[in-house]
């Protein structure tokens, strides 16, 4: 959930952690806060810490203002924004935090399940706490381990050994020039940028200091790193020191910047046009090979969480349908019910846009645990998912900034439909059919068709409900669109199967219910007419989602006719409709209230 960052080098370390961590506001975005170590050259010990902590969001921050409250003249500095799990929405429970006499600093990631327990016996040796975070204790705890320590990263070993949970934090003293880093199960990434002028940057994901140093020291599970003027990585359990390599990221996330445009969110729709036809643009080989492994697999699981797990449940109706190939897809958090008769035949297709999303991975350790090969697809390169996987696949949509996701849900469907051709035999079929709708995006993605959206967020906007219904390749788009409606604009909104409608949801239909209809030109077309016209008939409002107009609709919006790549360009409208919604409720369309971009804690 929530981003943190360090810099350890000759530049103004807290102008530094300020830019990085606006990169990371997507994490959380509740307060945020910085720690400099004054006086401090990044060879020689600094003498105090200089904090600001403040509410709201980091995003509007200059560094002008920052100079004013914390000052310049630092070479380290370590910085958090949160996403509030224990403790409100404080600048007290804003991080860093600090021990009793703000010798060590934290800034912490994650959830520690024990740290009432912990909490209970450091009062009882008179530690003092001025927050209500889990995170607070770790400073506590590394000033309690230094009475007997032999240095300061050995205190922050024997603290980490205590903590129960996901977690991952930095640490740095207020008399030296080191900063600890501690990961847990939580990612934390060291860059680097070695020489004469040696500088060190820490960071939740690449994306913070991709601009400075392209060069990465990746953090394993229960492992310390030390950084001072070069870096040292440890095991938690042992104290050995463990041997790392310097990798180089040939990657780009794309533009940072809004440009023209007033959010995120909706530069990432129109995005669209591109993203689609680089998701396409996967190696024949590599596709071929997969689609080898499903249909040699005994048992295939596709397994991601909230959007993702959506796409999960595309794929199996595509599979389905274009492949006659049953596969299966698991909400992740649920996967470890499934546990019982995985064997090392079985194949797990793991899905998530940031490679980091917690119910996933411990998906993939109970995966692996019984032999599973592991393929994941994702959209952030180096992120733990692609280095515990046996193979990945990146979907090439570039970064989003946007808690909602929109073009990695895109080029997910993508990659998937082509796996599901491919495992028919028909790779180059299903290349051309994804060509085809990429070009149908390209010319629906238009100032009209916007604002023909835009005027009807403007008759939906006073509603409090909204239900959508499909069939088919087109039921999980269903719940998609009503969890793009629920996460951007607020809205009470649920998908159904269009058959499911007399099975209990007619009930809730009154006079003026807004009802989409997702209507593709295949096979469950004239049922999920006679749906839509079962609502109607009890007074609900239809808006139909479909490549042709019909009388049940009281308002079109118009849709390629994409075959089996209808959920593609179906779900655009509806993030569309979600964005105008949301502006014209108030609502931030790129930071929903309660959420995060990375769900790294369960």
């Amino acid at each position: 959930m929530c981003g943190i960052s360090a810099y350890i080098g000759k530049k103004d370390a807290a102008g530094v952690v300020l830019e990085c961590l606006k990169k990371l506001e997507y994490r959380g975005y509740d307060s945020w806060g910085i720690v400099a170590l004054r006086g401090s050259t990044g060879s020689s010990p600094g003498s105090s810490f200089s904090v600001i902590k403040r509410i709201g969001k980091i995003g509007g921050v200059n560094s002008s203002y920052l100079k004013e409250a914390i000052g310049e003249d630092s070479r380290i500095a370590i910085g958090h924004t949160r996403w509030a799990t224990h403790g409100g929405v404080t600048e007290q429970n804003a991080h860093p935090h600090f021990d009793c006499k703000k010798q060590f600093a934290v800034a912490h990631n994650g959830i520690i399940e024990n740290y009432q327990e912990l909490k209970e016996g450091l009062l009882a040796k008179g530690h003092i706490f001025s927050s209500q975070t889990d995170t607070e204790i770790i400073p506590h705890l590394i000033e309690e381990a230094a009475t007997t320590a032999k240095d300061f990263p050995e205190a922050v070993r024997e603290a980490s050994k205590l903590l129960k949970g996901k977690s991952a934090f930095v640490a740095v003293s207020a008399s030296l020039s080191q900063i600890a880093v501690v990961r847990k199960g939580s990612p934390l990434i060291i860059g680097v940028n070695e020489g004469d002028n040696s500088e060190f940057y820490v960071a939740s994901d690449i994306n913070a200091f991709l601009e400075y140093t392209n060069k990465v020291m990746y953090l394993d599970d229960n492992e310390l790193a030390v950084i001072d003027g070069g870096v040292k990585f440890f095991s938690i359990s042992t104290g050995n020191e463990v041997a790392k390599r310097v990798v180089q990221i040939d990657w780009h996330p794309g533009t940072a910047h809004k440009g023209s445009y007033n959010h995120f969110l909706i530069k990432e729709i129109m995005e669209q046009k591109d993203t689609l036809a680089k998701a396409i643009n996967q190696d024949d080989v590599k596709i071929l090979t997969v689609a080898e492994l499903i249909k040699s697999a005994f048992g295939t699981f596709f397994v991601g969480c909230g959007t993702a797990g959506k796409v999960c449940m595309a794929g199996e109706y595509l599979f389905s349908k274009i492949a006659r190939k049953h596969v299966n897809s698991v909400v992740a958090s649920e996967f470890s019910n499934y546990q019982h008769y995985l064997t090392n035949k079985t194949l797990m297709v793991a899905i998530s846009q940031s490679g980091e999303t917690a119910d996933v991975l411990e998906a993939i350790d109970t995966a692996k645990s019984k032999g599973v090969k592991v393929i994941s697809l994702l959209n952030v390169f180096g992120s733990t998912m692609m280095r515990v996987s046996d193979d990945f696949f990146m979907v090439n949509a570039g970064a989003e900034r946007a808690v909602v996701s929109t073009k990695a849900t895109t080029a997910q469907l993508a990659v998937l439909t082509l796996l599901a051709y491919a495992t028919a035999g028909k790779l180059q079929e299903g290349k051309l059919l994804l060509i085809n709708a990429s070009a149908a995006v390209n010319d629906m993605l238009n100032p009209r068709y916007d604002e023909h959206i835009r005027k009807l967020a403007g008759l939906l906007a006073v509603r409090k409900e909204t239900f959508i219904i499909g069939r088919g390749l087109n039921y999980p788009i269903a719940l998609e669109a009503a969890i793009k409606l629920q996460e951007t604009c607020y809205m009470h909104a649920q998908g159904f199967a269009g058959g499911e409608l007399k099975h209990g949801p007619l009930a809730l239909i009154e006079e003026g219910t807004p009802c989409i209809a997702i209507v593709a030109n295949d096979e469950t077309k004239s049922d999920i007419i006679s749906n839509a016209m079962e609502v109607k008939s009890r007074g609900g409002f239809i808006i139909g989602i479909s490549p042709q107009n019909n009388e049940v609709f009281d308002y079109w919006l118009r849709v390629p006719d994409a075959g089996n790549a209808s959920p593609i360009v179906n779900i655009i409208p509806v993030q569309i409709l979600a964005y105008h919604l949301a502006v014209l409720k108030g609502c931030d369309p790129d930071y929903p209230r309660n959420l995060a971009k990375s769900v790294t804690v369960k």
